[in-house]
C-alpha cells in the first residue's frame, strides 16, 4: 500500500479512538459535504459519542500540522454483526488515499477479528468509492423515512483468511 502523507505532506497515521475524540468526530460527519442539501437530514444532530468509541472499534487516521495532530478521517467496524457502520474522510482530505487508507486498516481489523466478510450500507455519492475499493454490490436497503428517505445501496467486503 505505501506510505500516505497528509495534505500538509506530513505522515498519516491510523491509531484507535478514544473518548476525547468523540467531538472532532462529530464535527467531521456533521460538516461532511456528501451530506449537503437533500442529505443534510441523515446527519443532523447526528452524535459519535464516548459511548459508541467505547462499544465499537473506532479508528481515526490523524496527520501532523502546524497545530499538532489532526483529524483526517475515521471509520467504526462493528462486530457483531459485521458491519462497516461508518467512514468519513474530512473535506479538505478527499482525494488523497486517505478513504483507501482506512479500508485497507478496517480489512485488517476484521480478519484479525477473525471475520470473513464486512457489510456497508452506503451513503449515495459513497457508492462508486465502495466499488472501488473491492466492495461487492449485494443490494439495496430501503428508503427509511423521515430519517433517510432514500434507498441505499448495500455492500459487502470479502475479508480472506490469509
Amino acid at each position: 500500500m505505501g506510505s500516505r502523507t497528509s495534505p500538509g505532506g506530513r505522515p498519516i497515521a491510523i491509531r484507535r479512538a478514544v473518548a476525547g475524540d468523540a467531538r472532532r468526530l462529530t464535527r467531521l460527519v456533521r460538516g461532511s459535504g456528501a451530506y449537503r442539501g437533500k442529505y443534510a437530514a441523515a446527519v443532523a444532530g447526528y452524535r459519535v459519542g464516548p459511548d459508541y468509541i467505547e462499544a465499537h472499534r473506532v479508528f481515526v487516521a490523524v496527520g501532523a500540522d502546524e497545530q499538532g495532530s489532526r483529524v483526517l478521517g475515521f471509520y467504526s467496524l462493528v462486530l457483531d454483526p459485521p458491519e462497516l457502520d461508518l467512514l468519513f474522510v474530512a473535506d479538505e482530505a478527499q482525494g488523497r488515499g486517505i478513504g483507501r487508507l482506512l479500508v485497507a486498516h478496517m480489512r485488517s481489523e476484521a480478519r484479525a477479528a477473525g471475520l470473513d466478510h464486512v457489510t456497508v450500507v452506503s451513503h449515495l455519492p459513497a457508492a462508486d468509492f465502495y466499488h472501488r475499493v473491492g466492495a461487492v454490490r449485494t443490494g439495496t436497503v430501503r428508503a427509511n423515512p423521515p430519517a433517510v428517505p432514500w434507498d441505499r445501496p448495500a455492500f459487502e467486503f470479502r475479508i480472506p483468511s490469509q
